[in-house]
Order: structure tokens, then sequence, then C-alpha cells
């Protein structure tokens, strides 16, 4: 096992609070890291917009900030051409929207088609809106360690079929999914589809136009950088702007948001998908992440991202021969996203053990310690280091 060379991507590291210190974040798929360049530009947004320009801020940038942040996002990103992303409420929110809006668009077709082993959020949404509209959910049983395929789908959709909710990187495994096919297959069915991002969104490169994807939806807190809490963004492909009908109508999509006349009505684009008062405050880290992936360019990231949780499952796999620990990820790269989970019936303790030694991964079920790593934030150093670290706690409590 030789550890690779870092790479001319390794003086970004630098650009990341505590990138340097000595504790191991295997958790950048849940939280990344802030930029150093992030908090001068919350002070100064405090001291000079904020505190300086006041209510006038509004007038000024605040008003289109969810969508030219949108716009960067899609163009850096997503690719997306303007007009068609903006930032705003929460993932969940933003979810029930889009989810509500397309079936809406289908009138007559009574069933939501979502895997079971999709984000519980998803899940939960896709069951609420399928409650409040009188429709059915058409469950996709998966395997855990991959995702949804063409198959699968294909054995799912049909007349009856609405929507299809669907994560592009699988929350669990990294499954990536084959975005372009499955779009396709629930295309020619007749129904929209709903794309996940959360685990996509700046570790994948995307084509979204290209792709012919209807709507998507996903978070800014994960390889975006925005910080907890972060507002989520939408996508709206620009021929389904004007004929989707979103469900929370609020002030800040109508066509005219300061008339505060007796009824609704939409504004035109994307902004009728914006709801409430934006949260400015929120989406400001969000800029300088976009910004960094402008200068390194997804492509990069992308290979960053391969190369590192390649070696990930080859340090695993010499680490943890014969200690009954499973790579319940994808080993094709070409299937798998940005982190990597290994399966044993200990890792629960494992990862609370960890965290108490500064070696930071995530937990989930059933047994999966899942490896997420950021590709400008993470070293292949760090990744041998947190997994030696790993075996040293597994050993430790199988005796």
């Amino acid at each position: 096992m030789t550890r690779p060379e870092e790479g001319p991507l390794a003086s970004y590291r630098d650009r990341f609070v505590g990138a340097d210190s000595p504790l191991v974040y295997f958790d950048g798929n849940s939280l990344g890291r802030p930029l150093k360049v992030t908090g001068p530009r919350l002070a100064r947004f405090v001291e000079e917009e904020w505190g300086g320009r006041l209510i006038r801020g509004w007038d000024e940038r605040w008003f289109d900030l969810p969508r030219t942040i949108g716009d960067e996002l899609g163009r850096v990103v997503l690719g997306a051409a303007p007009g068609q992303a903006a930032i705003g409420d929460s993932t969940t929110v933003l979810l029930y929207k889009l989810m509500r809006a397309a079936v809406a668009a289908r009138p007559g077709r009574t069933e939501i088609v979502v895997d079971r082993d999709n984000f519980p959020t998803d899940r939960y949404v896709a069951d609420g809106v399928a409650r409040e509209c009188g429709l059915t959910l058409r469950w996709i049983d998966v395997d855990r360690a991959a995702g949804v395929t063409a198959s699968l789908l294909e054995s799912a959709v049909g007349p009856d079929t609405a929507l299809v909710v669907l994560s592009h990187v699988a929350y669990r495994s990294a499954w990536l999914a084959d975005l372009p096919e499955l779009t396709r297959i629930a295309h020619d069915a007749g129904a929209l589809v709903l794309w996940d991002l959360c685990h996509s969104a700046g570790s994948v490169p995307l084509a979204l136009d290209d792709w012919g994807v209807d709507l998507a939806v996903g978070c800014t807190y994960k390889y975006l950088n925005g910080g907890p809490g972060s507002p989520a963004f939408c996508y709206v492909a620009r021929h389904h702007l004007d004929s989707l009908t979103q469900p929370i109508q609020g002030w800040m999509g109508a066509v005219d948001p300061f008339l505060m006349g007796p009824t609704y009505a939409p504004a035109a684009g994307i902004r009728r998908f914006l709801s409430g008062t934006p949260p400015i405050v929120g989406m400001l880290a969000v800029q300088d992440m976009v910004e960094l992936i402008d200068e390194v360019g997804m492509a990069a990231v992308r290979e960053k991202s391969v190369a590192l949780t390649s070696y990930a499952i080859e340090v695993a796999d010499e680490l943890f021969a014969g200690r009954g620990v499973v790579v319940a990820s994808p080993r094709d790269p070409a299937l798998r996203g940005g982190h990597v989970t290994l399966d044993h019936p200990l890792m629960r303790e494992v990862t609370a053990a960890l965290w108490e030694q500064d070696v930071i991964p995530d937990y989930r079920d059933p047994g999966g310690l899942r490896i997420g790593l950021s590709p400008l934030s993470t070293s292949f150093e760090e990744v041998e280091r947190g997994l030696e670290r790993t075996r040293e706690v597994l050993d430790g409590l199988t005796g």
C-alpha cells in the first residue's frame, strides 16, 4: 500500500479552518469545514451591509441574492443556465414544494415512485404528499450496497406514474445513479423526475440542462460548505418554470412583493419558487465555496474525490483483512460518489469511541461507519491515519 502524492490540489487544504489540526475529519459529507475567508466575509456583512446599510440592503443587493447565488451555483456546480436555480428554505421544504408542484402537473396519474433506501426526508415528504393528494407510493426495493438501476426503475414506472424521486448519490452506500438514463426512463413513462443532489453537489460534476432534468433539490452545508443550517437550493428546468405551481405562496414569490395586495400572483421564472424572506446570512458562506470550486474546476474536484475514496478502500482492505469489515460502497469509482461506508456489527460503538479521540466519521444503520471525504479539505495522510485509528479501536472492542 503506497500513499498517493497529495497532488496539485493539496495547497487548497490551507484555505479551510482547522484542516491543519491533528483532528481527522471524515464527515465532510454531513457538514463541510468553513473556509478561512468566510469569517471576514461575515464580519464585513455585519459591519458594512447589515450594520451600515440596514434596510436599504434589500433594495441594493439582498433581494436578488437567492437568484444571483443560484445562477453562480448553476454555472459552476449544477450545469444549469441562468434563471433556473435559487437558494432559500430548507431541503425538506423545497422537496415538498417541488413534489407537490410535480404531481399537480400530472393530473390523473396516481403514483409516486421512490426507493426504500432513499434518504429518510425524501421518503417522508413523498409519503406526506401522497396522503395529501390521494396518491399511492410505489416502492423500489434496492440493494443497500448499491442503488436504483435502470432495470429496477423500468419495472416500477408506468402510465400511473406522476413523479419519480431519486437521489443522485445514495446517502448510505455512495452508489452513483445513472442520472441521464434514469431520467430518460421516467420521461418515457410520461413522469417527471425530482433528483436529490445533497450528496453530489460540489463533489460530482453535474449537467442538469444537458441531462434533461426536470427538478432538483440539494443542501449547501455538505460539499458546498455553507455552514450548519445553511439554506438549500432548488433547480427547475426552464420549460417547467411557467407551468408548475408551487404550493407555499409567500410574499417573496409574488410578482410584486411590495404591492402587498389582496391576491397572490406568482412572479415569472425561478423566483416564483421562493416563499418567505430568504436567509441572507445563511447563504453568504456558499458564495465562498462556489468561488473556490470555480477556481479549481469540478473535473479536478471529482478526480481528487475518486482518488481519495479509492485510497480509502485500498487502505481498508489491508487494515481490516480478517476482521469481518465489509466495504459497503461500490468498488468501481464510476459507480461511487464522495464517501465510503464500512460495515461491521460494532461500528456504532467504534464511531462513538473515535469521536472521543478526535477522529470524526459518522454512523448509519445497519452497522455502517461512513467516511465522507471532502476533496479540497481532506488529505491522503488523513485518510490513512484515521483508518489506522479505526482499526485500533475495532481491535480493542473485539479483543
